[in-house]
This record gives C-alpha cells, sequence and structure tokens, in this order.
C-alpha cells in the first residue's frame, strides 16, 4: 500500500509553491521532481483532492480552472519547447474582450504533439525561440508575433482584420512592430490581407469601423479625411475618428466600446466641445454601418456639402 502524501512534507509544501505561481496546476514532470511520487499522484487522485488535466499535469483543487490555469495546462500539454500562441498568447498578454475558442500552442516541427480535446496543440514551422516573452507566466509568444500568427489562423476574415486592430488598439504591440512581423510573412493565403491592414494601421486608423469608413468614402467618391486626429479640449487630450479641418466635420464611429459606461460621459463631453466650437458631428455606429450604411454616407455627403464642399457631378 503506498503511503499518502503528507501535507507537512516537504514535497508538499514545494508543489504548493509552485501551484500558486501557476494557478493551481503543476506538471507531472514538476511533482516528480520535488519529490512526489506516481503512487502519491494516483492517491490524491483517487482521494479527489486533485483532479487531472490532461494527461500532463494536475490541478491541486477540484473546482473549475481559471484562464490563466488552462494556459499552464495547455502548455504542459504541449511539452518543454511549447508556448501559448495566435490568440492565446494575445489574451494572456493582456488582450481584453476576446476569448478564443480553444486555448492554442505551438511546438516546433517534429516534436511529439499529445493531443487533447480540450487544447489546440500544433506543430507550426513558424515556432522560433528567439519569439518567446521572457517573463512571468506560462511560455507564449511576443504580442506582436502572436497578432500576425492570430491573423492569418483565425475562423474568418473578419476575425483576423479585428485581432490585428485590436492588438494596436489595446496598446499590446505598435503599427510598427506589426509590419516588421507581416515582412516575414512568406506564404500565406491571409499574407495580403495581413499586408493591407497593417498598412491601414500605420497608416492612423485605429479600429475595423474607421478603415470600412475609409474605404467606403473612397469608393462613394468622397474626400479622405483625416483619421485619429489629436485635439485638447477643457477635459485633455482626446482624438477624433474622422476629420474633414477643411469644412469642419467630424465623424465617429462608434464600435460596441463606445456603449461602455465608462465611455459614455468622456463621448458626451468631447462632442459637446467640439459643437461649442462650430465643429459639425456626426456619429455612425458600426451596427448602422453593416444594416443601413447608404442613409449614413448620404448624411456625411450631405454635411459636406452644406459646408462647402463641391460634390462631382453624377
Amino acid at each position: 500500500m503506498p503511503k499518502p502524501l503528507p501535507d507537512d512534507s516537504l514535497a508538499a509544501r514545494r508543489v504548493r509553491r509552485l501551484a500558486r505561481q501557476q494557478h493551481g496546476v503543476v506538471s507531472r514532470r514538476q511533482l516528480y521532481a520535488a519529490g512526489v511520487t506516481r503512487w502519491q499522484v494516483t492517491g490524491q487522485l483517487r482521494a479527489r483532492r486533485w483532479q487531472r488535466v490532461g494527461d500532463q499535469s494536475v490541478c491541486l483543487h477540484t473546482g473549475e480552472l481559471s484562464q490563466q490555469a488552462h494556459h499552464w495546462a495547455a502548455v504542459f500539454q504541449g511539452g518543454p519547447r511549447a508556448v501559448l500562441d495566435a490568440s492565446s498568447a494575445l489574451v494572456a498578454g493582456g488582450l481584453e474582450r476576446f476569448e478564443p475558442s480553444r486555448v492554442r500552442v505551438s511546438v516546433p516541427r517534429g516534436a511529439r504533439v499529445r493531443r487533447t480535446p480540450s487544447y489546440d496543440i500544433r506543430q507550426t514551422r513558424r515556432w522560433a525561440a528567439d519569439d518567446t516573452v521572457v517573463a512571468s507566466g506560462p511560455p507564449r509568444v511576443r504580442p506582436e508575433v502572436a497578432a500576425i500568427r492570430a491573423a492569418l489562423w483565425a475562423a474568418s476574415e473578419k476575425q483576423a482584420v479585428h485581432l490585428l486592430s485590436a492588438t494596436v488598439q489595446q496598446g499590446l504591440a505598435t503599427p510598427e512592430m506589426l509590419a516588421a512581423q507581416a515582412l516575414r510573412v512568406r506564404r500565406d493565403r491571409r499574407r495580403l490581407l495581413v499586408h493591407e491592414v497593417v498598412n491601414e494601421l500605420l497608416d492612423g486608423a485605429r479600429s475595423l469601423g474607421e478603415m470600412d469608413v475609409a474605404r467606403e468614402l473612397a469608393r462613394r467618391g468622397m474626400p479622405a479625411p483625416q483619421r485619429q486626429v489629436l485635439r485638447r479640449g477643457p477635459s485633455g487630450r482626446f482624438y477624433l475618428d474622422l476629420y474633414w479641418p477643411d469644412w469642419r466635420l467630424v465623424v465617429e464611429v462608434d464600435g460596441i466600446h463606445h456603449t461602455w459606461a465608462e465611455e459614455v460621459v468622456g463621448d458626451a463631453l468631447r462632442q459637446n466641445a467640439l459643437a461649442l466650437g462650430d465643429a459639425t458631428v456626426l456619429r455612425l455606429p458600426l451596427l448602422g454601418l453593416r444594416l443601413r450604411p447608404d442613409e449614413f454616407f448620404e448624411q456625411i455627403r450631405a454635411a459636406l456639402v452644406h459646408a462647402g464642399w463641391g460634390a462631382p457631378a453624377a
């Protein structure tokens, strides 16, 4: 009969210390290195004090695993050279309001892949040790690398554009950093899309909505606006999404974040400050862009004409 793992043993203390650093998850390799035997691991699992997470790690509690715990477990499942990649690496690095369907882990070509339904573990020719972040937490690729790969591997082109835009919008990487990584992509069906979006970001667009509007304005024969123009007001600095200085027209492209409570007051103060300065402010919600684009763009055209722009003859 194997001996149980005493709570006050040196091995137990080592394991608990690791678990605190890794959101409750410890690999079997770490357990054995800490002095816990295979029989003791089996005993803890049978007694339901611990729970299995894949076949390479355990969790030292039986409750629901956090997102960070799944990140650790996925990397352990992938093996010694596994790294969080694509959107999972972005989330681990701070990307907000996006949740991948499964944790994505990359390993180099030729590495052993331990399949599991819980995590998406794949070999990739793009794996490189220099791309890994040296920081606390599970191994992951740098945000600029993760963003490009997330776009290449996204479920749709729309999701690809969103991930690239959100990476810049949330300050995880600069457009210049994305551009440097985009140049490393030699062959991929989305290579041209990635280059197009990165060029848009370098040109000043900060969201999918602004890119869509700028393209549509050009298609409809309207003058190109300045984008992300820095202004100062009584409450500090703010940016105008689209601005035509010659006609004192501002168009604010409202994504879902404009409905968040912390944004509503700031949006109202900015719009009021612009109106007091004799600027015309139009709002274009992304839902309106998708459902009733003709009516919104006709309003922009009418505002430009009213301000003195001479629309070309039809």
